[in-house]
């Protein structure tokens, strides 16, 4: 199997530098990479950059319990 020139973690800095704000051909042209190698290190890496989603907890109404776990609230 062929060797990669490119590292994971330079691979993440340039998807970071495309997060941050520079269009995507810069970054390409500079390290030398195909939109669609581009494109394809982005679906692979790309989850890290995804913010992780935050559960709500709904407030309790000061009756102590939590509402829709009460077996005897019709």
């Amino acid at each position: 199997m062929k060797k990669s020139r490119f590292t994971d973690s330079r691979i993440i800095a340039v998807l970071k530098r495309a997060e941050a704000g520079a269009p995507v051909p810069g970054p390409c042209r500079e390290h030398g990479i195909g939109s669609a190698t581009f494109c394809k290190w982005r679906s692979r890496f790309g989850s890290m950059f995804a913010a992780p989603e935050v559960q709500t907890v709904p407030e309790n109404n000061g009756s102590g319990s939590i509402p829709g776990c009460d077996p005897f609230d019709p």
